[in-house]
């Protein structure tokens, strides 16, 4: 059996730069290899079943993020617990939040399949989905959620092993499932012409076997997270306190989701064309985000461990190493999108019109990416220091609200893909500012109330 110490990481002592880029550029590409997923879903219908099921694949996304972010919040919750607690060097503790938090996922995904299969259409018809495109968009969502289990259960494991540090095995246990995910894509939509329904099953047995590989790593570990399939049980204190930090992080998941599933919205009141342009803009930036991500991700993780130590004094170290990474990636990734967007989007559809719509997407979009970065790095560090509702209202009003309004008086007035699209540079800019507001204000009373016991 392998020593599980080789993949943890300290991240409570010594120079944190290195180990935080140790730990940001596995989850990166875990990051990456889940967005090939549905790249390869949306690149094999773009090229092989025609616009209208690459605009029945892409009409998705929003619906599924609204109904999952919930519990990939509580997933957060776990993170930082987890973190919280093996920082604090608390090995029963925390084991009872691995048992905790790996059958919260088991039930959440039961839960979401129920909804998913049985609500789809009726959710799909309420966003405005084009009449074209919604019998394809309904076989997809159906043959999607039937996977959630199995989905939860490899959120929650590799939220666990992110909190020890161990960022690398869920970035192989994605690499194997994700050649096997594009695959099955070639195979059941060249070879046997099942459309968005084979795509759609490709991903679930992709995800069944990330799901089965993140529970055998846990189970064979020797560190106090490993799981016990005979010790799963719901310890009401460790749900509770899940629950605190992770449902504010769900619900704003969620609130953000109906924000962009109202843009979805708005962007379905164009043509199918101009539709499928906004899926391939969407889904080159979503490589952008997940890059970024990785470093909230960081931040969240050494903000909670070093939090659980009683390090405070790092928390300030964490939250400027990971702003400035993080400015750095979305600067140079966001505008190289834009500069190589042509070639790019020409990887998902060869139809000229759907590439030109899909650049005024990256143009409004990635140029100024850094500052959704700069807004996810901020939250990840309040919800790792235990604040969770205070990054929740900020983000949802100076976001998910802001954008809200905007929809419903300059784009209406205007009705243009380019001033639906600008409202997200400004939102994430006035978010960013407030987040580091409310940091310092967090973090000074922090420093007053506890005396530091190791810089």
């Amino acid at each position: 059996m392998a020593n599980t110490k080789t993949y943890e990481i300290d991240m409570c002592n010594g120079p944190l730069l290195g180990k935080m880029l140790k730990f940001y550029f596995p989850l990166m590409a875990s990051s990456m290899l889940q967005l090939i997923f549905n790249a390869a879903d949306v690149i094999v219908v773009g090229r092989f079943a025609g616009p209208e099921a690459l605009a029945a694949v892409g009409s998705t996304s929003a619906l599924i993020n609204l109904l999952t972010n919930l519990f990939i919040g509580l997933s957060v919750g776990a993170n930082v617990m987890v973190a919280r607690y093996y920082g604090a060097k608390q090995e029963d503790e925390l084991s009872d939040m691995v048992h905790t938090a790996m059958l919260t996922a088991l039930i959440s995904g039961a839960i979401l399949t129920a909804v998913g299969v049985s609500m789809s259409r009726i959710l799909l018809t309420l966003m405005g989905t084009t009449q074209d495109a919604l019998p394809l968009a309904v076989i997809y969502i159906r043959i999607y959620f039937a996977g959630m289990p199995f989905m939860m259960l490899y959120n929650f494991g590799a939220a666990v092993l992110r909190a020890v540090g161990d960022t690398k095995r869920p970035m192989v246990f994605l690499l194997i499932a994700g050649f096997i995910n594009f695959l099955l894509n070639l195979l059941f939509v060249i070879v046997f012409k099942m459309s968005v329904a084979g795509v759609a099953l490709a991903t679930i047995i992709s995800q069944a076997i990330s799901a089965f590989l993140i529970i055998r790593c846990l189970m064979v570990s020797n560190g106090s997270y490993k799981l016990i399939l005979t010790k799963l049980h719901i310890n009401k204190d460790k749900f509770l306190k899940m629950i605190q930090i992770g449902l504010p992080a769900g619900i704003q998941g969620i609130l953000f989701s109906i924000s962009n599933v109202i843009i979805q919205s708005s962007v379905n009141t164009f043509d199918t064309i101009a539709v499928a342009g906004n899926t391939t803009g969407q889904n080159i930036e979503g490589f952008v985000y997940m890059a970024m991500n990785a470093f909230s991700q960081t931040a969240l993780s050494f903000s909670g461990q070093n939090y659980g130590a009683h390090k405070f004094k790092r928390l300030l170290k964490v939250l400027g190493i990971s702003l400035a990474c993080v400015s750095v990636v979305g600067l140079v990734m966001g505008n190289a999108a834009v500069i190589f967007g042509r070639p790019l989007i020409g990887l998902y559809t060869q139809d000229p019109e759907v590439i030109r719509f899909g650049l005024v997407r990256l143009a409004y979009i990635c140029t100024l990416y850094f500052l959704c970065g700069t807004m996810d790095v901020c939250s990840g560090v309040l919800r790792g220091m235990g604040y969770s509702i205070m990054p929740t209202i900020v983000s949802l009003t100076g976001a998910c609200l802001f954008r809200i309004v905007w929809i419903y008086t300059v784009f209406r007035k205007l009705h243009t893909l380019e001033s639906l699209y600008v409202s997200y540079p400004i939102s994430w800019f006035i978010t960013t500012v407030v987040h580091l507001i409310c940091f310092m204000i967090v973090y000074k009373r922090l420093i007053k109330r506890n005396v530091e016991t190791d810089a």
